[in-house]
């Protein structure tokens, strides 16, 4: 060998050397990769969880392109696989008309028939006993060992999960430890949905739907989606007004109409919430105090009592002058700004959520149905707790002898007005009452007015919304209801004689007589609406309130009205 060559010889095999010692870095680094993606599965996070997809790739039907910052479209094609048909929406209402509303009411169930196809990768759930699959099932075919696949089938699955890496913007990385929990409280929470419809639809006073699982809420799409695992044939479509008028067309025309569904597929949640949801509608009837109390704070209360303030409200047809006057109210019921339903563009995610408000008769809360039977005694109570009002109940006859019972006297100014209020005063202070006259609208501060109704211990007035106040009353304080002329005994007992014996108050009901209606002065006495005022009611409730409530005021006549105050005094001896 020549002198020379023999350096050149051991420079190659250093080199040669070198670069061996690199080609098994690589070979090492590929093959711990490798073994990543098969034992740690990194896609199911940028897949994301639960069976979340883009927004472009959800159901157009039910969805409004989101703008989030996302990856470009043709980076994130949906293929074949992902998406397997979206529930066809039948429109099955006419022959759902539910029992007792003539055909009235405008929500209705629509079903589909379930799609033996139909199907979505939800890598979260373990298979249980509905059949849902597990995270290797659903990826690797056997469930079994990912690392024995053949070199075409890991080329094939590598090509298969090739996606666009999200921006930090449009994923969370969460804690392994919290990503295993919520996996487990998610399969635990959709075994407790079970077989259990999303929705009840047989109350024929309002419509219900609550679930329990993934829920995703979409505002700006009215749709709310429970997500199904893979292998589910629950197969869901309900329209809902959540607004406890069922049957009542012209009321419900004003309600926005939500979609709750069943799916497989939906947006990715921008917002994660740890609370359950109630959403229910503003509009409607509210404004008139009966109304916003029998429509809205009586079911809301009956709704979410049991949550102890950690409830999240959305509401449709927001009216934002009712959530300051009653904010006392939302506030003691829930901890957490409401969120405007129509002024939201995000997808809330909830593990527990109620579309809708649980109600029964007017003003009123069935405790057999209710939640945690709830009754009108326990409302009584919180909205004396709400207030802050000091007396839970009246003040027992002779235990302040320099203190006289206390007499309010709800006064009206346009309709079914006392004509000699007067007389009726100085007849009650001659019994030894404290009287109080006062008038409650809609622009009354609820909180001066509730600690006025709470300090008294008889309230009376002629049948109206004034009424409503009752709430406010101590227990065993005295209700009386004085009802105007023509046969309106059962709406006065329905509206108020019930739900205040239910609250735990004393109740006393005053029907007047002939001569003490202002009608003598608009119809001769012989004429049929003093002979039968009954059959007047067959040409409706319009027709009733207008003749028997808007034209018409009250002389009472204290002679014959005497008894019932003298009783409502004896109600405060020991």
């Amino acid at each position: 060998m020549k002198a020379g060559e023999r350096p050149k010889l051991v420079r190659g095999l250093r080199q040669e050397s070198r670069r061996f010692r690199l080609l098994v870095i690589v070979v090492g680094f590929f093959l711990v990769s490798l073994t990543f993606v098969f034992v740690s599965k990194p896609d199911a996070i940028l897949f994301g969880l639960n069976g979340k997809l883009p927004v472009d790739q959800a159901p157009t039907n039910i969805l409004i392109q989101q703008k989030v910052n996302e990856p470009s479209a043709d980076s994130r094609k949906p293929s074949t696989d992902t998406l397997r048909g979206d529930p066809k929406v039948v429109d099955d209402e006419a022959d759902v008309k539910p029992q007792g509303t003539g055909g009235g009411e405008e929500d209705g169930r629509v079903l589909s028939e379930p799609d033996p196809t139909s199907g979505m990768m939800d890598p979260t759930h373990s298979k249980d006993g509905n059949g849902h699959k597990s995270h290797e099932e659903t990826l690797g075919g056997d469930g079994g060992d990912g690392e024995s696949k053949g070199k075409d089938e890991e080329e094939e699955e590598e090509h298969k999960h090739k996606v666009t890496l999200p921006t930090v913007s449009n994923y969370t990385i969460h804690d392994a430890a919290e990503d295993t929990e919520n996996a487990k409280l998610e399969g635990m929470n959709n075994v407790q949905q079970g077989s259990k419809p999303l929705c009840d639809f047989s109350n024929f006073r309002a419509n219900v739907c609550e679930m329990r699982g993934d829920v995703r809420i979409h505002p700006t799409a009215t749709s709310v989606l429970f997500m199904e695992p893979d292998g589910s044939q629950r197969d869901e479509v309900w329209k809902i007004k959540p607004y406890p008028r069922k049957g009542d067309e012209f009321c419900l025309s004003h309600i926005t109409e939500l979609t709750v569904k069943s799916s497989k597929v939906a947006p990715e949640c921008t917002k994660y919430h740890d609370v359950p949801a109630v959403i229910f509608s503003l509009t409607g009837y509210t404004g008139n105090l009966f109304h916003d109390f029998t429509d809205v704070l009586v079911p809301l209360f009956t709704t979410a009592s049991e949550f102890n303030g950690e409830v999240q409200f959305l509401i449709t047809d927001m009216a934002l002058w009712w959530t300051i006057k009653y904010q006392t109210v939302l506030q003691k019921l829930s901890k957490y700004p409401v969120i405007d339903f129509s002024k939201d563009d995000q997808v809330h995610c909830f593990k527990h959520a109620i579309v809708g408000l649980h109600a029964y008769m007017e003003f009123t809360i069935d405790s057999t149905k209710a939640p945690h039977n709830y009754s009108m005694v326990d409302f009584n109570r919180f909205m004396r707790g709400a207030y802050s009002l000091g007396r839970d109940s009246v003040t027992v006859l002779g235990e302040y002898p320099k203190i006289k019972p206390r007499l309010l006297i709800i006064k009206r100014h346009r309709t079914r007005m006392f004509l000699n209020l007067d007389e009726i005063i100085a007849m009650a202070e001659e019994l030894g009452f404290e009287v109080v006259i006062d008038e409650a609208n809609v622009s009354s501060d609820i909180s001066r007015f509730a600690r006025l109704v709470n300090s008294v211990d008889v309230m009376m007035g002629v049948h109206g919304a004034g009424l409503t106040n009752c709430v406010f009353l101590p227990q065993n304080a005295t209700l009386i209801q004085i009802v105007p002329w023509g046969g309106l005994d059962w709406i006065s007992r329905t509206d108020f004689g019930n739900p205040a014996e239910l609250m735990g108050l004393r109740y006393k009901q005053y029907s007047i007589g002939v001569d003490e209606s202002s009608l003598t002065d608009q119809y001769p006495r012989d004429h049929e609406i003093f002979k039968n005022p009954i059959a007047f009611h067959k040409r409706g409730f319009d027709f009733i309130r207008q003749t028997f409530m808007d034209k018409q005021n009250v002389k009472l006549d204290c002679k014959r009205f005497r008894p019932i105050l003298l009783e409502a005094l004896n109600n405060l001896n020991p």
